[in-house]
């Protein structure tokens, strides 16, 4: 399915006392890396939220490799491997600048009706979206 990348440059403040990316921030850039992903497709966040849909995540590994550190660039490969269905699971991959694999990931997120906020298939805008 379709696969898109974002760069980011490690900023200092997402970083430990060793210049080492803290744990807890991979969770940002997997969401950046999906937001974007959604963007390319034309469907943001914002305007999911005013159509009455809420995509929270409820699953989320992280297997980290090797470490990114302050001012690095890093890759972030997002993609769907599946046609979503009232979820959508999503996979990732983060390289350095080098090509090397620091971090691999996944996440599932669920379709929500913000008015009952019950589980709800995907929008067919997204389904269609996808299938271009």
């Amino acid at each position: 399915m379709k696969i898109d990348e974002i760069q980011i440059r490690v900023r200092y403040g997402e970083t430990d006392q060793m210049g080492v990316v803290y744990h807890g921030n991979y969770a940002l850039y997997l969401e950046m890396g999906r937001i974007e992903w959604l963007r390319k497709l034309g469907v943001s966040y914002k305007s999911m939220e005013e159509n009455g849909v809420m995509l929270p995540v409820v699953s989320m590994t992280v297997n980290y490799k090797k470490s990114a550190c302050y001012d690095d660039v890093i890759n972030v490969k997002t993609q769907v491997v599946k046609t979503p269905t009232a979820k959508i699971e999503f996979e990732y991959e983060i390289t350095n600048e080098a090509g090397e694999i620091l971090t691999t990931a996944s996440t599932t997120l669920v379709f929500i009706d913000m008015k009952t906020n019950r589980p709800m298939r995907a929008p067919q805008y997204i389904l269609d979206a996808i299938k271009k």
